[in-house]
């Protein structure tokens, strides 16, 4: 974002304004340090439970943030709103990160390391995360696919960003890559793209068993899952959890396609 972040000592009163990089600090042991956290930062669950909420990913409550006088915060570019984001950044230490693949997320997570002293720790969970995804299996042939994170109006995810990239990596092509982000998708439209496999997400929008069957009648021919959303987004030390996750979710679905 064109910033330059210089911190005279370590962060002793952290704010994070993003749920993956909230776990991924209480991951490198900053729990005593993070005094504030948004209401989606969910994980893990009894530490966030203590700790002042400061609103929204896109809406933040300053009053509160001043209250709490923080030494460092830590957003996202795509998950923050640009406005809350330089305001915060008009008073306070801010740092941003901007991540589309794994290597952002292993870089985001090096240099938070190295932003609160936790650098070992970071390392670490890099080296975990790399492993585990070492062993992760593709579909071979590639499969067509279209993952959707909304419902009313269908919402589906497009090019340029971290689901996109673990899509790739698990050999699924993204039926709407020609779209950037998350498009909106009429019925007519993912009719036309046709996808073997259509991925339902439990996030942002919870996506249900019940709702299978409407996306059914669009495509009758494709085989529809149920996923954990967290596993396809979260790109902070929830990685570690993925790849077994991705592993045994292609090994269904190869039964279930016979590919």
């Amino acid at each position: 974002m064109g910033h330059q972040l210089t911190l005279p000592y370590l962060p002793q009163r952290i704010i994070s304004l993003v749920p993956s990089q909230t776990e991924l600090l209480f991951e490198l042991g900053l729990g005593d340090r993070i005094v504030g956290v948004t209401k989606f930062c969910i994980h893990p669950k009894k530490q966030t439970k203590q700790k002042v909420k400061i609103g929204g990913t896109k809406n933040f409550h300053f009053d509160k943030i001043e209250q709490l006088q923080p030494d460092l915060i830590i957003g996202n570019k795509e998950e923050n709103y640009k406005e809350g984001i330089e305001a915060l950044q008009a008073k306070y230490k801010v740092w941003m990160s901007d991540i589309y693949t794994l290597k952002d997320a292993y870089e985001m997570m090096e240099q938070v390391g190295r932003l609160t002293g936790t650098s070992p720790k970071a390392q670490q969970l890099i080296q975990s995360i790399k492993s585990g995804f070492d062993t992760l299996q593709t579909a071979n042939p590639p499969i067509r696919a279209a993952y959707f994170i909304w419902r009313d109006p269908y919402m589906a995810v497009g090019s340029h960003n971290i689901i996109d990239h673990l899509l790739a990596r698990c050999g699924f092509t993204n039926a709407f890559s020609d779209l950037q982000r998350y498009p909106e998708i009429s019925p007519e439209q993912l009719a036309a793209a046709n996808p073997k496999l259509i991925l339902l997400s439990s996030e942002p929008y919870p996506f249900k068993e019940k709702h299978i069957a409407e996306f059914q009648e669009i495509c009758p021919d494709a085989l529809i899952k149920i996923v954990d959303g967290e596993m396809f987004s979260w790109y902070g030390s929830r990685l570690q959890y993925a790849p077994a996750y991705l592993n045994d979710l292609l090994t269904e679905i190869k039964a279930e396609l016979k590919v």
